[in-house]
């Protein structure tokens, strides 16, 4: 596209770029425009019209109004599915739109789709600033751009109806809707029919009170016959006065009769309260022995385990060397008996070799030396196997040795397992009630329950004097960080949970409620609500630099502040932070004022007289509740679980190690065994089998006396000297039985002593455990105790305040009901101003009243109606009839002021209507005269035409040429530019544009109308923008005037 021109800064409502994407005909176009005149030219199906077609629908326009489609998707191009126009419009100088929101350029982009279309304004980065119709048309309506008025912009459609068209109504049409003479007259028309139809409808509601006007008056004239009875009538009402105000103040009689019986029920709460308190107190106290008693047991548990497990083992110990005693005697007694058998065997032996010497015999000395070989290898073979199966007993005691070992480091493992499992479980718990804590804080003063009981109170707070407060911990706050948060726990830990009421009758409300919410475990304070906040004077606190629990902590309710002190003794609990500070302060300084000592680390000290107490921390007590940061906690305990869950894999890792060493052990312990079954049975077929060789070389060697005789006598020497072996051996088995026998007296003599050493031990845990065991009876009657007083409390006496109470409701309630009538009949001040209360009863005002009203009756039979009837139905007449006069009066009147005002208009309209039309004129004949010509134009807004008429100045005869067809074309076209010039002059906007206004004209007025167009527009200053498909090279060169062309279309 080429272009000339300059490219000055651009004036505010002016058109500095516009960019276009599969609209219409374009896939892609974007064009600079100059801030004076800009010219776009090109073939016909370039594009030219969609540039206009584009700022129409950029500015707001339908698809109709545009008269080149019925919707917008019509002008996506075809075959994409979306289309984008963009105008850019500078925003710079003194009638800038919102500059400090979108800077020198504003950019708006309609986007339209096959199914919508959206629009965004731009600031000058690009920014989305705003997205709705309302923002576009303030931004329309600041700068006067009315894409629909002709003169703003001139499309081919309305070119060809209004610029080439000789009708004068077409005419009219163009010059009443450029003025915007027609917008305002269609305003005005539809308000005049709106006025209209307005006095109408008023004329309609005045029409429907006229009859009861003429009701009122016959009224009226009853209500003046009817006025000597009035006295009468006074004297009735009167009385009905004093009659209504007696029921008054014989309630009050009554009411106070019933107070007086309230105040001697009230007098027996007190009692029965402080033998509830008490109950309460020793309840209390006996928890407290509780805790501890359990606290002494469970140590004592651990001390008496410890001493189990050290009796088992020597128990053990006992057993084993026992055994062993036993084992070691039965080897002695079958050593016995092999030597007595060995002894028979030389007997018998003896008696052989005897038998032997007496007989003779014959043997080979060959057969003799086989046998002897057979028997030395024998011997060998059996020597051998016995001291394999010798090795394999030894490799089976030492396999046996590392299963148990083995088996005992499992059993540790396992045991510790379970204890890093079990306290990996409590972490968890603790990080999911933290976690509850984290999203309501309520619930780290009783869980589920407090949520539960404090939804109770909600549904029955009908039931309360005043509203509970509670829990405690939900009011209170840490004022120097979470550094002191468990010392005070442990100070006032239990009362943190309590809840305070402002009497007995809302505690036994509270425990209703408990009851419901299934939640008792708590404290009750009663405390009275308007107390002031407590003020401790200094001498009156502990003389310390320590701080005090009252004083780490904070609570904006007055109430709640002062339980704290007058229940928790909170101003006399010193904190320290660790045990040898609390010892000293609690127990050297002698403190004055000082009640308790709390260390960080939960012991609690105190000193009663000479008797001085130190208690360990309470392990159920939960610490932290008081916490600011609950995520603290949870991501150290997170830590924590973390470190035991690697314990816990270090003993899982561990325990796959040992149960795989100790399948490994035990395969090769079975495998040793098998073995052994197997080398022993080798052992006692050889074994028997070198029996029989010796049997069969005796056979053998009967033939030879001699010889038989000596393996006799060497066999008898062998077996004594085998029996000298085993007496040896049995003299060792001797001394070993002795040995485990010392060694079986010594461990049972160490069992017996440790059992008579740790029998103390043992009878104190019994004890302990009967202790505990009878604390918790007396708990168990202390609450039966408290259950049985808060039943006399909630049955018995309560029920009876509740009932006189209830009474003295319902005569309160009398008491309003029968004040209230009264107050309707008249106010109490007219009875005093009257005299007061006479003292007369209900029942003689009553009888003066009727007599009254039976002298009213005979006074009024005369009439069917009661004055009091006509009073009533006149006033309430007169009273509705006046708010109607009053209102349509009302709406006549501003009927009237809007009439006014639309005559003022309507006056100004056809004034400014007027001067239009001479405006028009005399703008139309300066641009004739330019060249000589001079016309004139006739508007008659009741015929709705306009006429041109044009005066050549070369018509000899000075005819007047009224129809402008009847002038050459060149004179037609001129005149019609002139006409349009005249419309432009009585506008304003900051932008114009024309599409195709040169294209019924001939070379010669094309040149003359582009000049004048050119030259009006130089001077006229806003921003022109022509668009034709014919050449404009005739148009004279100028800084302000730029040319662009349109490429040529694609086929």
């Amino acid at each position: 596209m080429s272009n000339s021109g300059d490219s000055s800064d651009h004036r505010a409502g002016t058109i500095r770029r516009i960019r276009l994407e599969n609209f219409m005909c374009h896939s892609s176009l974007e064009i600079e425009l100059g801030q004076w005149v800009n010219f776009i030219t090109g073939q016909n199906g370039s594009g030219k019209s969609a540039i206009l077609t584009a700022l129409c629908i950029a500015f707001g326009c339908r698809a109709k109004d545009t008269q080149r489609a019925s919707k917008l998707n019509q002008f996506i191009k075809t075959g994409c599915s979306y289309a984008i126009v963009q105008v850019d419009i500078k925003n710079k100088g003194g009638d800038a739109f919102k500059q400090e929101i979108y800077g020198d350029t504003i950019i708006i982009e309609r986007r339209i789709t096959d199914s919508k279309s959206s629009i965004v304004l731009k600031d000058f980065q690009g920014k989305k600033v705003a997205t709705r119709k309302e923002d576009l048309r303030e931004l329309v309506e600041h700068f006067n751009i009315d894409v629909e008025n002709p003169c703003v912009i001139m499309s081919q459609d309305k070119s060809r109806e209004f610029l080439h068209s000789g009708n004068d109504k077409d005419k009219f049409k163009f010059f009443f809707k450029a003025t915007l003479l027609q917008q305002v007259d269609e305003l005005l028309q539809s308000i005049i029919k709106q006025l209209k139809d307005a006095y109408a409808l008023v004329d309609e509601l005045e029409d429907t009170i006229r009859p009861i006007q003429l009701e009122l008056s016959e009224l009226q004239e009853k209500i003046e016959n009817i006025k000597r009875v009035e006295q009468i009538s006074q004297e009735v009402q009167l009385l009905k006065k004093k009659l209504a105000w007696s029921w008054v103040y014989d309630v009050d009689g009554q009411l106070q009769k019933q107070k007086e019986n309230i105040e001697k029920l009230k007098d027996r709460i007190p009692t029965c309260q402080a033998k509830i308190d008490s109950t309460l107190d020793k309840l209390e106290k006996l928890e407290e022995r509780f805790s501890k008693k359990k606290v002494q047991v469970a140590s004592l548990v651990e001390k008496t385990s410890e001493v189990r497990r050290r009796k088992d083992e020597l128990w053990d110990a006992f057993c084993l060397a026992r055994k062993e005693k036993l084992e070691l005697e039965a080897e002695h007694g079958r050593n016995s008996k092999q030597i007595d058998k060995m002894q028979n065997d030389v007997r018998v032996l003896e008696e052989q070799a005897h038998d032997i010497q007496e007989k003779h015999f014959r043997n080979t000395q060959a057969e003799e030396s086989e046998i002897e070989e057979q028997i030395k290898e024998l011997e060998y073979a059996v020597d051998h196997v016995k001291s394999v199966l010798s090795s394999l007993k030894d490799d089976e005691n030492a396999l046996s040795e590392q299963v148990s070992a083995e088996t005992d480091a499992l059993k540790k493992i396992n045991d510790e397992l379970k204890y890093y499992e079990m306290k990996h479980r409590e972490t968890d718990n603790q990080i999911r009630e933290l976690r509850l804590h984290q999203t309501n804080r309520v619930t780290a003063f009783g869980g589920d329950g407090v949520l539960r009981l404090l939804r109770a109170i909600e549904r029955h707070h009908r039931q309360f004097t005043m509203p509970p407060i509670g829990p405690i911990g939900a009011h209170v706050t840490l004022v120097y960080g979470d550094t002191w948060a468990p010392a005070v726990e442990q100070a006032i830990g239990k009362l943190l949970n309590a809840f305070i009421v402002t009497n007995s009758r809302d505690a036994a409300a509270l425990r209703e409620c408990a009851k419901e919410a299934r939640y008792n475990y708590f404290q009750i304070v009663i405390h009275r609500f308007s107390r002031p906040r407590l003020i401790i004077p200094n001498h009156l606190l502990p003389q310390t630099d320590h701080p005090t629990t009252l004083s780490v902590l904070h609570s904006d309710n007055p109430t709640v502040f002062n339980v704290l002190i007058d229940t928790g003794k909170a101003e006399r609990q010193v904190l320290v932070k660790d045990y040898s500070m609390g010892k000293t302060v609690a127990f050297d300084q002698r403190i004055p004022n000082l009640a308790e000592v709390f260390t960080l680390d939960g012991f609690r000290m105190f000193s009663r007289g000479s008797v001085q107490t130190i208690l360990p921390s309470n392990k159920k007590l939960r610490i932290g509740r008081l916490c600011g940061s609950f995520g603290d906690q949870i991501k150290e305990f997170e830590r924590h679980a973390s470190n035991v869950q690697e314990e816990i894999e270090q003993r899982k890792s561990r325990k796959r190690e040992l149960e795989k060493m100790l399948q490994d052990f035990g395969s090769r312990l079975d495998n040793v065994k098998r073995r052994r079954m197997g080398v022993e049975r080798d052992f006692m077929a050889k074994s028997l089998k070198l029996q029989d060789a010796q049997k069969s070389r005796v056979a053998d060697a009967s033939l030879l006396p001699e010889s038989t005789t000596n393996e006799l006598l060497q066999e008898i020497s062998d077996v004594r000297m085998e029996i000298q072996r085993k007496e040896a051996l049995l003299e060792t088995l001797r001394e070993r039985v002795k040995e485990a026998e010392e060694k079986a007296r010594s461990l049972k003599l160490s069992f017996e002593n440790l059992g008579e050493s740790t029998k103390g031990e043992i009878e104190a845990f019994q004890k302990a455990e009967e202790e505990l065991t009878e604390i918790e009876k007396e708990i168990n009657n202390a609450e039966a105790n408290r259950v049985h007083y808060e039943n006399v409390m909630n049955k018995k006496v309560l029920p009876q305040i509740k009932e006189a109470e209830a009474q003295n409701l319902d005569l309160e309630n009398s008491r309003k009901e029968s004040y209230r009538k009264a107050s309707v009949i008249c106010p109490e001040s007219e009875i005093k101003a009257l005299g007061g209360w006479d003292g007369s009863t209900t029942e003689e005002l009553s009888a003066k009243l009727k007599i009254l009203n039976q002298r009213l009756v005979r006074e009024s039979n005369r009439y069917s109606e009661s004055i009091d009837d006509l009073r009533m139905l006149y006033e309430e007449k007169k009273r509705r009839i006046s708010r109607k006069v009053q209102t349509y009066k009302a709406f006549r009147e501003r009927l009237d002021a809007c009439q006014k005002a639309l005559d003022l208009r309507w006056k100004k309209f056809q004034r400014n209507a007027s001067l239009l039309r001479r405006e028009l004129t005399w703008q139309f004949n300066g641009h004739l005269g330019k060249k000589g010509i001079s016309g004139h134009i006739k508007v008659s807004y009741e015929e709705k035409t306009l006429a041109v008429e044009v005066k050549m100045p070369q018509d000899a005869s000075s005819s007047i040429v009224r129809d402008t067809r009847g002038l050459s074309g060149g004179e037609r076209s001129f005149s019609t530019l002139c006409f349009a010039l005249a419309l432009h002059d009585m506008t304003e906007a900051p932008f114009r544009a024309m599409d195709e206004f040169d294209v019924f004209m001939d070379a010669v007025s094309r040149k003359i109308s582009l000049d004048t167009l050119v030259e009006f527009a130089l001077a006229q200053g806003s921003q022109w923008i022509f668009i034709t498909p014919h050449d404009i090279s005739m148009v004279k060169q100028d800084n302000r005037v730029k040319k662009q062309q349109m490429a040529a279309p694609r086929n």
